[in-house]
């Protein structure tokens, strides 16, 4: 017999899923995983600076360091994309995650051991540059990949504020754990979690995306993915926007920055608060994201590259510290607007056998310019002073997202607003990139899903790599 309580219970028992329909098994494993891995990243990043300096260092080793890992992210970035889309993409994270957990591991031994010495330090740099190269592409395919429907703008959203969030808790915590333990056991806790992350990763299902044809090698697919970046022109004009953007936004952060900080702004200390209010502008523009659905995607996120200006020029001035903290604040929330409109125009646009070839482009224009970039910022200081520096950063980035906005593609393509089959070439290449206001590609796009660094790009999906891209 079935009682009065009984019947009550019933309605209680069937209870909805606690994760949207959108936020399926994959999308909770990268998301997890992404979150373990700024968590550790960030903190590294502290972790491998002072590393240097204590072995008696300089800044120009530091810089060395730095350099190791950017020279072959840039030199494999085209590869990796190549082979992410020949094999099982979750089988080539998990196997960047190894190569990293073995260089971070064995730089963390080094340190803890004794002194290390410099090559010692580059070589293992550069190993992890060389999976971060592999990892990227492969993690960009499979977050959209994880993906679909009308939500994706508001998955991409949450990914993303999440990942921020932790590289945000990475970086306060790691600051603190170098001063408290030393460099040595942050860079050990970083390998444990890139292992953490693989195992994650390890777990993901590849059994939705269909199995790639056969086809005529490497170079035939390096070369069909230029064809499919090159055929957009909203694609290739954003890139170049970028490689110009973080190349010059790259140098002012990372070399006018904590110079203007020294002689104007009180040391370490201020520059520090600015960057977390840049960091707490990601969160915040992320959680807006959530809500926020803007029609012309990329006419959107362009207007909102605009403010990245902002910094080069109130460091020009010299802003004092509170107008700065303001300024990073508003920088970091813009981004994540471009971030987000630029991973949804991707995951509705591209066809999901050629996401990691685009993404391996995306990201080799994004970055290539950065080494050069950070390499010429002092000699320009030194030709016209770093207050013209900085304003030449600034204007710059003025100019080529001016530039951007006379691309037809940028200003018209729009989202999709009803679930309807991913597109090919006639979504993007076909019809200029311009997407009709009634349909939706339904298959998405780390995520670059990896980056690290204090200039971040958009399409990020976790701290991984030292260069990383805006956003």
């Amino acid at each position: 017999m079935t009682s009065a309580a009984d019947s009550a219970e019933r309605p209680r028992r069937t209870r909805r899923p606690r994760r949207p329909d959108w936020a399926d098994r994959n999308y909770t494993l990268l998301a997890a995983a992404a979150v373990v891995t700024n968590l550790g990243s960030h903190g590294a990043l502290i972790a491998a600076a002072f590393a240097v300096l204590d072995t008696g260092g300089d800044e120009g080793d530091v810089g060395l360091v730095a350099a190791a890992r950017t020279l072959p992210l840039v030199l494999f970035l085209l590869i990796g994309g190549a082979v992410a889309d020949r094999l099982p993409r979750h089988r080539v994270m998990v196997a960047a995650n190894a190569l990293n957990f073995l260089s971070q591991g064995a730089f963390a031994a080094l340190v803890l051991g004794g002194e290390p010495r410099l090559w010692q330090m580059m070589l293992l740099t550069a190993l992890g540059g060389t999976g971060q190269a592999f990892f990227s592409p492969a993690a960009e395919g499979m977050l959209m990949s994880s993906v679909s429907g009308e939500q994706a703008s508001r998955a991409f959203a949450l990914f993303r504020m999440a990942m921020q969030g932790a590289a945000l808790g990475g970086a306060a915590l790691g600051g603190a754990m170098v001063a408290a333990i030393g460099p040595g056991w942050v860079l050990a806790v970083d390998a444990v979690a890139f292992a953490v992350a693989g195992s994650l990763r390890s777990f993901l299902d590849v059994s939705h995306i269909p199995p790639r044809e056969p086809g005529g090698g490497l170079l035939a697919d390096l070369r069909d993915g230029w064809r499919e970046f090159t055929g957009r022109p909203w694609l290739w004009t954003i890139v170049a926007q970028f490689s110009v953007v973080v190349a010059v936004v790259g140098a002012a952060e990372s070399v006018y920055g904590p110079l203007v900080a020294r002689d104007s702004l009180g040391g370490a200390g201020p520059w520090g608060l600015a960057l977390g209010a840049f960091g707490a502008g990601t969160v915040g523009g992320a959680l807006l994201m959530t809500r926020w659905k803007p029609r012309r995607l990329l006419l959107a996120g362009t207007l909102c590259v605009f403010p990245l200006a902002a910094p080069s020029a109130a460091l020009a001035v010299p802003l004092p510290v509170g107008g700065l903290c303001a300024v990073m604040f508003v920088t970091g929330v813009a981004i994540e607007i471009f971030g987000v409109s630029w991973m949804t125009a991707l995951h509705q646009e591209i066809p999901e056998e050629k996401l990691s070839r685009v993404s391996a482009y995306d990201w080799f224009g994004s970055i290539a310019m950065v080494p050069l970039a950070t390499a010429l910022a002092g000699p320009a200081e030194q030709a016209v002073g770093r207050t013209t520096a900085l304003w030449g950063c600034a204007t710059l980035v003025v100019v080529v997202t001016v530039a951007v906005l006379f691309v037809p593609d940028v200003r018209n393509l729009t989202r999709r607003t009803k679930a309807a089959a991913r597109g090919g070439p006639k979504s993007g290449a076909a019809d200029g990139g311009r997407g009709s206001a009634d349909t939706e590609g339904t298959v998405g796009r780390l995520g670059s899903a990896d980056t690290e660094g204090s200039v971040r790009r958009l399409g990020s999906a976790d701290a991984e790599g030292t260069v990383g891209r805006l956003g």
